[in-house]
Formats: structure tokens, sequence, C-alpha cells
């Protein structure tokens, strides 16, 4: 029996009685700002009811004739003098104003539970930023921390959320080292369970302490409004980079900073490292690339090593030649990729000699994407076979002039099995997961300027693109659609991207992605001796997935 869709009101009526809730907060909060006026006279007014009440209760009764009497005068007076009412009521309206303000006393500075964490950080910090020899320490056990802290800001439970030091100019900043026992102290004394940036600045002797916000995770793979050739990575904050894209979080748009890498003949960083932990997410980042390579007209193929089949869904789609997770087809699709390196190569040298453009074929872009190749070149080597990953030097190498680009994703503890080309040739890196310093450092090349998180959701980590800083990272969320174990929002969004499977072959089955032939056991200057009226119609064979 078919299950009938739930009610509207039952999926939608939380998000639309919440966002009902917003609207009439913010009229009411309007209403106030252009009633405040009012609401201060009025306040003043009774405040001055009061008063008087007070004042005509403790009169004596023998006074109050008198008192109505002069009272009355006054009043008689006011009104026969030129615009004396209208001054009347001027006063009036000064006085009720003056007495209904608001008289709630104004925060001057750190209560006395933020003004003992202030004084612990300080004593903390004493060891590291004092010195036998100075004069006049700027830090000294017992001594005030004024003049070394400033613009401090505590959250709701007292814990500090911004912090500004001044240390002394012989403080050793320009070592990593000096630095990384800072930080520590600080992430420790300040509390733990957060994410901190720390920005130093050597020339005016100031390092800043800020608690970082928790990056998006409920984006979900989406169309994203790039450029050719421009693919987002992930999502950021909004210190990391200059530009914002807009994109949907669930139902409302929103204005998000991306991690966006630039790929091509004019890319600085032309292939990808991916490395993580189990669960990490580098597998979700590889289902996101080849979503967008596909939405953008790239050919991509898929070497599998995990055996957890993640990459079913991709299987007889458009433009994606082959999907591959035992050692014998991965050798021959990477053995085929390094051959069609070659073959783009050639033609395109033989075009530009003939003062042609480059063949359209050629000009295509190529994705090759590995996901823990380490796992099939083990097969490999137990059953006496060639590493796979030697053939990934050609793509490597010559993959930028080529429109080829080689995405590698691994665990920690096979990273010594990727081999010196991957790790030569891949500049832009990202690593997912937890992980300690060291080894994001040994990864990225530098070390974070914040605190890694001691838990951190799927798909968040660091990134870095080249010589580029270290930016946080949370990767879109693109779960594989057949796995039920995920939120069913993102599996359909994940769905919507799929581009059509292919139609049916003549034997009833999916028609291979791409003319399927021995292309890996033709030398590469077989396609170099054709010539060059006939090198454009050479075509580009794919093996099947």
């Amino acid at each position: 029996m078919a299950r009938r869709p739930l009610p509207r009101i039952l999926t939608s009526g939380s998000t639309s009685l919440a966002r009902g809730r917003d609207l009439a907060r913010t009229a009411a909060d309007n209403v106030t700002d252009v009633l405040h006026p009012l609401l201060v006279i009025g306040r003043g007014l009774r405040v001055l009811a009061s008063a008087g009440r007070r004042t005509w209760g403790a009169t004596p009764k023998d006074k109050r004739g008198p008192a109505l009497f002069l009272g009355a005068a006054c009043v008689l007076v006011v009104a026969l003098v030129p615009y004396g009412p209208v001054t009347a009521l001027i006063a009036l309206m000064a006085a009720a104003g003056w007495h209904g303000r608001d008289r709630s006393p104004v925060k001057t500075g750190p209560s006395d539970a933020e003004t003992d964490r202030l004084r612990s950080l300080y004593e903390a910090l004493v060891p590291y930023f004092s010195a036998p020899e100075d004069p006049n320490p700027l830090f000294a056990h017992g001594g005030g921390f004024d003049d070394a802290f400033s613009d401090y800001a505590f959250d709701a439970e007292g814990r500090v959320t911004r912090l500004r030091i001044r240390y002394p100019a012989y403080f050793t900043d320009g070592e990593a080292a000096s630095r990384a026992r800072i930080e520590a102290l600080l992430h420790a004394k300040s509390g733990r369970g957060r994410e901190y940036l720390f920005v130093w600045d050597e020339e005016a002797n100031r390092l800043d302490l800020r608690v970082l916000e928790p990056l998006p995770t409920g984006i979900a793979a989406q169309p994203f409004v790039t450029s050719p050739g421009e693919y987002v990575l992930g999502f950021t904050d909004p210190e990391g980079v200059r530009r914002t894209l807009p994109v949907l979080e669930g139902d409302e748009p929103r204005d998000v900073p991306p991690v966006v890498w630039r790929t091509g003949p004019g890319s600085a960083e032309p292939h990808l490292l991916a490395v993580g932990q189990p669960g990490g997410g580098t597998t979700t980042l590889l289902r996101s690339i080849a979503l967008q390579a596909l939405r953008q007209g790239g050919d991509v193929m898929i070497v599998e090593g995990g055996g957890s089949n993640e990459y079913a869904c991709l299987a007889g789609r458009a433009g994606v030649l082959a999907v591959e997770c035992g050692p014998t087809g991965a050798l021959a699709t990477v053995e085929w990729a390094a051959h069609e390196t070659e073959r783009r190569l050639i033609a395109t040298h033989r075009a530009r000699e003939a003062g042609r453009p480059a063949p359209e074929d050629t000009r295509r872009p190529l994705w090759i994407l590995l996901d823990r190749p380490s796992v099939l070149a083990h097969l490999a080597t137990a059953e006496g076979r060639p590493d796979p990953l030697a053939q990934l030097q050609v793509p490597l190498r010559h993959g930028r002039s080529a429109h080829v680009t080689v995405v590698v994703a691994e665990h920690f503890d096979h990273l010594e099995l990727i081999g010196d080309a991957v790790w030569q040739h891949t500049r832009a890196r990202v690593v997912l997961g937890p992980a300690p310093v060291r080894q994001l450092t040994d990864v990225l090349g530098l070390p974070p300027h914040t605190t890694p998180a001691p838990q951190l959701p799927p798909g968040r980590g660091y990134a870095r693109l080249g010589t580029g800083p270290v930016l946080r990272l949370q990767v879109p969320a693109t779960p594989d659609p057949y796995d039920d174990a995920t939120h069913p929002a993102h599996r359909h969004a994940v769905l919507e991207l799929l581009p059509e499977r292919q139609p049916a072959g003549p034997g009833g089955g999916e028609a291979p992605a791409a003319p399927a032939g021995p292309l890996k056991d033709q030398p590469p200057a077989q396609a170099g001796a054709l010539d060059a009226e006939e090198l454009p119609e050479v075509p580009a064979e794919a093996p099947q997935g």
C-alpha cells in the first residue's frame, strides 16, 4: 500500500509558526521603538502622580485648604500669562521625561566573577610574559591586569568570548612553539569545547583572542552560483574570504562565505588532496565535487578503494565514464587516464603547430576521483599486479595543460602509501575530522590559527589552497542518496543534482558512458603518429564502469 503524504500542517507547520513568531517579535520591537518617547513620558507622569499623591497625604489637614488656594492661584496666573499653558505643558512633559528615564545602572566594568577569571588568566601568563631583568614588568605575580588586558567580553556563563592581550616586546612571538604554548594555555583557561581564533600582531605586540561561531551544517548540496572552473569545497568564516555566496539552508536564503577552488590551465593548484579520519567526510567532499563537475559539463572517473559502494548513485549517469571498485578496473582506469592525458597533450600541440585552436574533446574537463586508493594498491601488490597509483604521475604532472584534474582522498593511517607524486602535485589540501595539530601541520604545511574542537560534525575541518591561509571548512551535506540513515532532505537534494541515466544498450543493460575499447593497450605514440588533419577526429575512449 502506498503511503499517503503527511498533511502540510504537520510537515511545515513548525516552520510557519516559528516564522510567524519571528514576524510578531519584529513588529513588536518596531512598535516599541516608535512609541518609546510616549512610554517614557507616561512612566514619568505616573512617577509625578505618585509623588503628588504622597505629598498630599503627608500634608496636615489644616494646611490643605491654603495649599489648594495657592495651587488654584498658580493655575489662574499660568492661564492668564501669554503662552502660559503651552509653557506649562512643555515643562510638565520635560519633567515627566526626566523622571521616566531608564535609571538602571550602567555596567562600567567586569563583575566579581569576571574579574576573578581575568586575574586567573593574568597569573597564568606571568611565567611566559615576564623576565627577571625587566625593571618595569607588564606581567608580575600580584600585579594588575588593567594594562595587559583590554577589549574583553564574556558570555552568559561568565566565560571569555573576546580578549585583547598586550605582551612585552621581548617575548619570542616569531617562534611557532612559543605561540603554541600561549594558545594552549589560553584555550585551557578560557574554557574547552569551543573554537578560538588567535590573531598575533607582532608589530604592535598584541594578541587577540575570540570565540568562533559554529559553521553552518544544514547547507545541503545545491547548484552554486560560480564561474566556470570554480568549485565550492565548503564554507568558512566571514573573515577568511572576501566573497559570499547565496545558498539555501533548509528553506531560508543566506549569504555565506565559501571556500572556492579554481581548476583548469590557469590554476595554481590544479589537484586536490583530502585527508581525514573514518567518518570525517572525505567521501562526502568527493561526492560534492563530482556533482559540481558533472553540472559544469565535465567527465568524471571514480576509483573507490573502500568497498562501501558510496558512489553507486553515480554509476551509469551521463558524464560518468567509470566507477571502479576493484584493483583490475582501477588499474585500467588510471592507465586510460594517463594515455588520455598524453593524447590531449599531443593533440593540443599538433593543433598549435597548425595554427588552429585545440580540439573540443581536449578542452572538456576530465576528473579522476580516487577514494582511499591505498587499499587498491595493497590488493594489487598482493596479487602481483602493478600499483595503480604509479600511473597517476602523468595526469598529476601534465593535468593542468590537458584539463585533467586529480582528487585523492585518503585516511591518516595510510598516507605513507599514496606516493611522492601525489604529495608534490596536490597543492590544494583539505583535512576533515578531528586531528591533532601536528597532523594538521604535516598535511597543510601550516598550523591553523584556531584551536581544533574535540568533537566535529561530519565534513568539518580545515582547507588550504596553495600558499594561502588555513581556513576553517564545512563541506556541504552531500550524503549517499541510497542511505536511509541520512537526512531525507539532504538525500533528496543530491538526487535532484544527479544527471539523467544513460539509455539502455542493445542487450537490455545500461549503455556505457563512452565507447569502450582497449585503449589501455595502445601506446601513446600511436596517437602521436596521426596526421594533424585527422587528429581532431580521434575518439576519446574510456573503459567500462
